[in-house]
């Protein structure tokens, strides 16, 4: 499964990773009222993939695209002739569920592999008592895309295996108005809303005589997912949307959890905005110090303890690198790469990533896999990536790039890279700026400073430069993000 517009590229490393042979796409989808074409990026990914056999394409917005003779099926047709029964298919609770690409610290996607009995075990129990799931009478909305993981756990698994009534809307929340989300919650008596802290903050931004023109009285629980959610955004989110009487599930999880780990429990846990509270029922967790010691109090490396129902079980065809990823920095533990603060009352805090895959809106991002596709435009000698603090998406995506001879720098050059990154590997990618600089902060040994890159598009204090190659390069790059092309100088 793979989200919906990704680039050829993109569907191509996929494809080939998974040896898939049948791909099923549609002709289009629906975004801001018209139609956005996806069977072409699959045309193309194809001719690069041989081995697929198949594509099958649902007949979503009667766009005119090519079917190849022999390759390309309707969905419509095949179901016209299609047997009026089918039988399940009996499954080993081991076998493989599903396979869902991540990114990683290098720019190769990880396929991560969950299996059918675990995973169905324990998205069946956190959608249940997470949400308070009373079937009878519920109308749950998750807001996610189907092709995340929380889109295939929390809006496909979970909510049909306990035989949930659910709202799924396909569109954006500004269209046809920016209270668009409020409409649909009154229009179908909606209970439950999960939704990203990212979309809550643009909530916030366009102001609350959005939700106000709607009765959200409805809702009786709300739902937080993808990132920490600030306080502000959470204090917002109670008193805006659930009217200071809905309790706010503040879920941490990841793709390779398959399922909510932290979270607290409606109607159990005494709630602290910002903070996803305790582990739940069955779950190990531990924040440890740099060298694995377990501590009590302050911050540290979030790890899980011992196994769960659904664990990933591997990195599809990499073993060495799922031990490597995972169970290698502290042996014993599965590492989560988050780091975490737990407070004087044992609440836990989640920090953000601690490693370069960035976050952006809920999606990660490998800043290798950003690096990789600003080089590949022939104006690019060298480029590096950081995740900066962003108040609408958690992070953004930030790229500083150095020219190869004789091009010229400006503000057409820097909307063409962005551009360019985003059809290298999908729009969610896409750079929230790019900085072109004479120079990158480097080490003697040759690693750049990514820390110091982040420091200069935060705008915060630079930290020590004593071990730079060249000090000087700094203030040139910062000039570079203040004044240069791109800056709005």
């Amino acid at each position: 499964m793979i989200f919906g517009g990704f680039s050829p590229d993109s569907i191509i490393d996929r494809v080939h990773d998974g040896e898939c042979k049948v791909i099923i796409t549609a002709d289009g989808g629906y975004r801001r009222g018209s139609a956005s074409l996806l069977k072409p990026n699959v045309d193309e990914a194809v001719e690069s993939c041989p081995t697929v056999t198949d594509v099958v394409v649902v007949q979503r917005t009667n766009s005119d695209v090519t079917m190849v003779e022999g390759r390309d099926h309707w969905y419509h047709e095949l179901m016209a002739a299609a047997a009026p029964e089918c039988p399940a298919e009996p499954m080993d609770s081991e076998q493989l569920l599903y396979l869902l690409y991540t990114s990683g610290t290098t720019a190769k996607p990880k396929g991560i592999m969950h299996t059918t009995g675990g995973y169905l075990t324990q998205v069946a129990f956190t959608y249940k008592y997470v949400f308070d799931l009373k079937p009878e009478t519920d109308v749950y909305w998750c807001s996610a895309d189907i092709g995340w993981v929380t889109g295939h756990s929390y809006i496909v698994y979970g909510p049909l295996v306990n035989g949930a009534t659910s709202v799924l809307y396909e569109g954006t929340p500004d269209t046809p108005g920016k209270d668009r989300m409020w409409d649909i919650i009154e229009r179908y008596g909606v209970t439950q809303l999960y939704t990203a802290p990212t979309a809550i903050r643009m909530f916030m931004k366009w102001g609350e005589q959005e939700p106000q023109k709607h009765d959200l009285s409805s809702l009786r629980l709300l739902g937080s997912v993808g990132e920490s959610i600030n306080p502000e955004a959470w204090m917002w989110y109670n008193e805006h949307i659930g009217g200071n009487r809905c309790p706010i599930v503040d879920t941490w999880w990841q793709t390779e959890t398959g399922g909510q780990m932290i979270s607290p429990l409606p109607g159990v846990t005494t709630l602290k905005p910002g903070s996803a509270c305790f582990a739940l029922p069955g779950i190990g967790v531990e924040v440890v110090d740099e060298e694995g010691h377990p501590i009590e109090r302050g911050g540290g490396y979030l790890t899980l303890t011992r196994p769960w129902p659904s664990m990933l079980r591997g990195i599809w065809g990499a073993p060495e690198r799922y031990k490597d990823t995972y169970w290698s920095r502290y042996p014993g533990r599965y590492f989560a790469g988050d780091g975490a603060k737990i407070d004087d009352d044992g609440y836990i805090w989640l920090l953000g990533r601690v490693d370069d895959v960035m976050n952006v809106s809920g999606h990660r991002i490998s800043t290798t896999e950003v690096e990789s596709a600003l080089v590949d435009h022939t104006s690019v000698a060298e480029a590096a990536v950081v995740g900066a603090t962003d108040d609408l998406t958690g992070q953004a995506i930030v790229g500083y790039v150095i020219l190869r001879g004789g091009v010229t720098a400006d503000d057409a050059l820097v909307d063409e890279l962005r551009a360019h990154v985003a059809t290298k590997i999908g729009p969610t990618a896409r750079p929230k700026r790019v900085i072109i600089v004479p120079d990158l902060p480097k080490t003697r040994s040759g690693k750049i400073m990514r820390r110091l890159l982040r420091d200069i598009a935060d705008g915060n204090t630079l930290g020590d430069t004593t071990t730079l190659a060249d000090p000087s390069v700094v203030e040139a790059i910062r000039e570079s993000a203040l004044h240069g092309p791109g800056s709005g100088a």
